[in-house]
């Protein structure tokens, strides 16, 4: 497929910033000398700009410039989120809070799971305090019925989960949001009835089966909803 003029330039650009050849901070040339370069009028430059900014890899500020604020952090989900975050530098530890048996009517309907063991943790950013608090529900299969007693693999579901043979292959999540009762805002040293983000995200192996449920409260300052949708 042909690109368009503003299509390629955008194309460039971000492949600059992805790359790391335009690093976090650095300031693009102004709109004459990008216009200059790739030999396009001004209007097709600012609408590249525009775009660069809808994809959150630069910022404008009217009278001073373009800045780059993509920092070049590609999380390894495989490991966890919160894992993910430590070792990309960010001062993220985690509270584990108990882990228990217990019993879930939906999920045993939906995927006839009997019995569920819930890990509930504690994020924080050590600087900041809690910054999410969730549950997480997985099946009491053979391999983790003894979870409750031994703990989790390297501090880590993600691990048990694997260590365990469960591998989520599919999913969904759904996004809202929640006022924080007594219990959950003592947890998360914030007031009764702050707003925070509800984030519930089931994931299932390839055959269906469930392998693993959780809800998480999000500090809506920390945490964002990005949707794109349309043709690249």
């Amino acid at each position: 497929m042909r690109l368009s003029k503003r299509d390629r330039l955008v194309a460039d650009l971000s492949g600059q910033i992805r790359s790391g050849v335009l690093a976090y901070g650095d300031q693009l040339p102004g709109e004459n000398t990008l216009a200059q370069r790739y030999r396009v009028s001004r209007g097709t430059v600012r609408s590249a700009l525009s775009e660069l900014q809808r994809q959150e890899l630069i910022t404008t500020q009217s009278g001073v410039g373009s800045f780059v604020t993509f920092d070049g952090v590609q999380l390894d989900q495989s490991v966890g989120w919160a894992t993910a975050l430590a070792r990309s530098g960010f001062d993220i530890s985690t509270e584990l809070l108990g882990i228990e048996r217990t019993t879930d009517t939906d999920l045993a309907q939906r995927y006839a799971v009997d019995e569920c063991i819930a890990v509930r943790r504690l994020r924080r950013d050590r600087t900041a305090g809690p910054v999410s608090y969730e549950v997480a529900l997985i099946p009491a299969t053979p391999q983790l019925a003894d979870l409750p007693e031994r703990g989790l693999v390297n501090d880590s579901l993600t691990a048990t989960l694997a260590a365990a043979g469960l591998h989520a292959e599919r999913g969904e999540q759904w996004i809202g949001t929640e006022t924080l009762t007594a219990h959950t805002a003592k947890l998360l040293e914030r007031r009764e009835g702050d707003l925070f983000l509800r984030a519930v995200r089931t994931s299932t192996d390839a055959r269906g089966n469930l392998v693993e449920h959780v809800v998480s409260l999000l500090d809506p300052a920390r945490f964002q909803f990005h949707l794109t949708f349309g043709r690249p």
